[in-house]
């Protein structure tokens, strides 16, 4: 089957011990102007045990830049957001889910995201809008954004939701209160998320990965 997006996969080097042969699936979710080879650089460094798949954006910036949606600027500079396209990812990225779920052995209970900038956005608002399908999310380098959630998303369920969430603390792209503002608002709504910073600028430290990397081995129960 044709899926709706294009994306690398790690099939797991430990497959599940039980009958039903399925595995847990990390997301990989890249941001703005790049491309699913971004984050699948450090696939082999994650657990074993995951199905990994690394999706590409749905919209070409030409010369292997891709976008989840599109960021523009008037004429004072000012930044804005194609929040329409920013939704239809949001869908697009939870029918792949499904997609990911028919195609392959993956265990539909136990999905995680793992979102850097843009990716990061968008997997704060594929979990809040369709929380019986994500369990997990690491959301780096990014902020929550209401406006990109389905509209009713407060009268959702969140009890089995957890969150990783971390940024550059001299992040010059996406600015770190922007960041902040995520723990204590997902908190009031009774979701679990953990947040932490790190003296770097928009990326990945190592400190970070290693984090959320023994985050996810703590969470899996």
């Amino acid at each position: 089957m044709e899926l709706s997006l294009y994306h690398l996969v790690r099939e797991p080097k430990i497959k599940n011990p039980d009958a039903s042969g399925k595995s847990p699936l990390l997301l990989l979710l890249h941001g703005y102007g790049s491309n699913e080879e971004d984050l699948f650089s450090f696939a082999n460094e994650l657990p074993e045990e995951y199905f990994i798949v690394s999706a590409r954006a749905p919209f070409d910036m030409m010369y292997g830049s891709y976008a989840w949606y599109a960021i523009n600027f008037d004429a004072d500079e000012n930044k804005f957001s194609d929040l329409g396209q920013a939704r239809a990812s949001r869908d697009i990225i939870s029918g792949f889910i499904d997609e990911l779920i028919e195609k392959y052995p993956i265990d539909k209970e136990d999905v995680t995201l793992i979102g850097f900038s843009q990716g990061c956005i968008l997997s704060y608002a594929v979990a809040v809008s369709y929380p019986e399908k994500i369990r997990r999310v690491v959301a780096m380098s990014g902020y929550f954004n209401p406006e990109i959630a389905v509209d009713d998303y407060l009268e959702n369920d969140f009890s089995k939701l957890k969150i990783f969430a971390s940024h550059g603390s001299v992040d010059q792209v996406v600015p770190v209160e922007w960041a902040r503002k995520a723990e204590p608002y997902l908190k009031t709504i009774g979701i679990d998320i953990v947040y932490k910073e790190y003296p770097v600028g928009h990326g990945v430290a190592p400190q970070n990965f290693f984090d959320f990397r023994n985050w996810l081995n703590n969470t899996k129960q």
